[in-house]
């Protein structure tokens, strides 16, 4: 387990998902512009099926779904909605893997 304390909000963990409208039923052309800028990014992430989750500093990783939202309207959306989910700790550093391997092992799987 980490020991590592946190400054409240310094680093957090936040699932991120962009849903432009009014661009058709394809919206994956949409989805892979912002997971490759996320990649880019060079924070820890994980993509999953309704959208990716993204660890980091708050203001690093505010910055990249501003990007990731310039993007979007860039390739012609006319509306976008972002929905964010934000967990932070005060008092360590929030690790999606530990968070992972906690419920992993109380399944008894981990």
């Amino acid at each position: 387990m980490r020991s590592e304390k946190a400054v409240p909000g310094e680093r957090v963990i936040v699932e991120m998902s962009f849903v432009p409208l009014g661009v058709g039923t394809s919206l994956s052309p949409f989805v892979a512009e912002a997971v490759r800028l996320i990649r880019e990014s060079g924070l820890r992430h994980e993509f999953h099926s309704m959208g990716t989750n993204v660890e980091g500093p708050y203001d690093v990783v505010m910055d990249l779904v501003k990007r990731c939202q310039d993007r979007i309207f860039e390739m012609g959306a006319p509306r976008l909605s972002t929905s964010l989910k934000i967990s932070a700790r005060s008092d360590r550093a929030p690790d999606m893997a530990a968070k992972k391997r906690h419920v992993e092992e109380l399944l008894g799987s981990g």
